[in-house]
């Protein structure tokens, strides 16, 4: 059985990343694979509870440190019990946000120093690395505008707009720093503008995946 491809979708708020994250995932089954839709915080029932614990308001402030051991948390929750049997299993993983989301809202955002996040990344994933990750990127603006129209917003939604820059230059700074890794797609375009720039990320990892 040959190895599973772990896939990340990254991006700041109203990004599209949900919307196209089916859209990659049909078109991979059409082709014959098996896909896992997943997200982070989240992907498991305890995962999801502290995901609810992190999204929600509170009547106390949420100290950047709880934070942050929350995430990952709720990660080793979703990597032991759904990311690694699945890739053991020869699985494409399609996630919603990982660990680069990490290092842009409480790296960037927060403000807490990389390093103590690289602690806790080797600490709770090992060797574990997306293969693919694709960072779905818009000004800050715009992404803020799609965000409220979906709703009542989440406590991360509700941040400042500094806080949104800071997250989308680190972002922006992780890509340039793994092109190997990353590609970054124009999310401010129409949908279908956007998926024309994901149909040759497609075929690359048709042709990866195949390699095994």
């Amino acid at each position: 059985m040959s190895a599973g491809f772990f896939i990340t979708l990254e991006g700041p708020e109203g990004s599209g990343k949900t919307t196209n994250r089916t859209f990659i995932a049909e078109h991979l089954e059409q082709q014959g694979h098996q896909v896992v839709l997943t997200r982070e915080p989240g992907g498991t029932e305890l995962a999801e509870k502290i995901r609810e614990l992190l999204l929600a308001e509170h009547s106390e402030p949420v100290a950047v440190d709880t934070e942050l051991l929350l995430m990952f948390a709720a990660r080793a929750q979703h990597i032991q019990q759904l990311i690694r049997p699945a890739l053991a299993a020869g699985k494409i993983v399609l996630c919603d946000r990982f660990t680069d989301a990490t290092y842009a809202y409480q790296g960037g955002g927060r403000g807490i120093d990389e390093q103590r996040i690289a602690v806790l990344e080797n600490f709770v994933q090992g060797d574990l690395r997306p293969d693919l990750t694709l960072l779905f990127d818009l000004p800050v603006n715009e992404g803020m505008a799609r965000a409220k129209q979906r709703g009542r917003l989440d406590r991360f939604e509700q941040e400042q707009q500094t806080f949104f820059e800071a997250v989308r230059q680190n972002y922006l700074a992780r890509a340039e720093a793994e092109p190997m890794r990353f590609r970054v797609i124009a999310a401010q375009h129409a949908l279908a503008q956007v998926q024309e720039q994901l149909m040759p990320v497609l075929a690359q990892i048709q042709a990866q995946v195949q390699r095994g």
